[in-house]
């Protein structure tokens, strides 16, 4: 039988622009890195590669998880492969939005909804959540009581549908089906601001129906 997990959850905040339909605004996005002291998966890639590998530090990183390939989440994902040796994972259906940013660089991988990561003995559970965008992804870590959402669910509610490739019926659904089963206390890891819980999301969204 495995021992407890050492894995934990390591985290920053990097600024630069986010752009679609051809407007551009400021954002600031987490940077969200689970493992251990030897090795670690990155949660999406926006702005900075140094902002990224000051969290990592001298961990090998043996994934770069793409939420989904919105400019501000993986903008730098090919830089980050160069520099850490580790492969790009993304959902096939974000293609459209990936080759906006990147024409010359495809990921390395596809994610699939019901897929595991195993990283520093610690399991990631892909939930596949489109919405916010068509191959948005969420990822599930019940040893650490939490989930990476991305752009699908936020500290107040779900993400943003106004803009190309989403639509909001669609993201509702994908919050009940995949998020809303999760345990209530499963603490919301979200893409941009602070963290929240599945329950206060779920009593947010069940109030304005």
């Amino acid at each position: 039988m495995a021992g407890p997990s050492s894995a934990r959850v390591d985290h920053a905040v990097t600024s630069g622009t986010f752009s679609l339909d051809g407007e551009t605004f400021d954002v600031d996005n987490n940077v969200w890195v689970v493992g251990d002291d030897t090795e670690c998966v990155v949660i999406d890639a926006p702005h900075s590669v140094e902002d990224i590998l000051q969290v990592v530090a001298d961990r090998r990183v043996k994934a770069i998880v793409c939420t989904h390939a919105h400019d501000d989440h993986v903008r730098v994902a090919p830089a980050l492969r160069e520099a850490t040796v580790a492969p790009i994972l993304l959902h096939p259906d974000d293609r459209p939005l990936w080759e906006l940013t990147h024409r010359e660089h495809l990921w390395d991988v596809d994610l699939a909804d019901g897929q595991t990561l195993e990283v520093a003995g610690t399991t990631l559970q892909v939930l596949h959540t489109p919405g916010h965008a068509p191959g948005a992804v969420c990822l599930y870590a019940p040893d650490l009581g939490c989930v990476f959402t991305g752009d699908t669910l936020f500290h107040g509610g779900p993400g943003a549908t106004g803009r190309s490739y989403s639509d909001r019926p669609t993201l509702e659904a994908s919050i009940r089906a995949k998020l809303f089963d999760l345990p209530p206390d499963t603490i919301v890891h979200t893409g941009h601001g602070e963290d929240t819980t599945i329950a206060a999301e779920r009593a947010g969204l069940d109030a304005t129906e």
